[in-house]
């Protein structure tokens, strides 16, 4: 069985359904910003503080390149996990890849301070982080859902049938 990768931008749904998914599909659930807090012993936005975008971004794909599930699993990487052609070569060798997509203004609404978020902000907004992240999404994903004005539970639903 092979494991479903869920890539997003931040607010997305990628924890909260990828918890869900994996209870109801009786396997594990790794969250990539979880493994990088364990990792580094710091919340993400001051290790984007102390290291700068491309330091956090080498850790990140460190710890993406490290996983090795043993049978299925339901992995959530990080947002900025699509910055990596190499981690997301080892995240597609794992499984499919499923770009959870919402649009700009929810995300929006679903985070006002991106900052205290820890989130990579290689642009100055969120126009343009979505603007850069999106086509990597769609690159990288095996199928794309469409999350907006759907709830968690719904996108659980839809994606347990992969």
């Amino acid at each position: 069985m092979e494991c479903i990768v869920l890539i997003g931008m931040p607010a997305s749904g990628k924890s909260s359904v990828g918890r869900r998914l994996a209870a109801r599909l009786l396997c594990p659930f790794i969250d990539g910003d979880d493994l990088i807090r364990a990792r580094t012993g710091m919340p993400l936005d001051e290790i984007i503080a102390r290291e700068g975008a491309d330091g956090f971004l080498q850790i990140e794909q460190d710890v993406l390149l490290s996983l090795a599930p043993e049978g299925r699993a339901v992995i959530a990487p990080g947002g900025s996990a699509v910055y990596s052609a190499a981690a997301m070569a080892h995240l597609r060798s794992l499984g499919k890849v499923v770009y959870l997509s919402l649009a700009e203004e929810e995300i929006a609404r679903r985070i006002p301070d991106f900052t205290a978020r820890g989130v990579v902000m290689r642009g100055a907004t969120l126009k343009e982080l979505y603007e850069e992240r999106v086509p990597l999404y769609e690159r990288y994903a095996d199928l794309t859902i469409a999350a907006d004005g759907k709830t968690a539970d719904e996108l659980t639903k839809e994606l347990s049938l992969l």
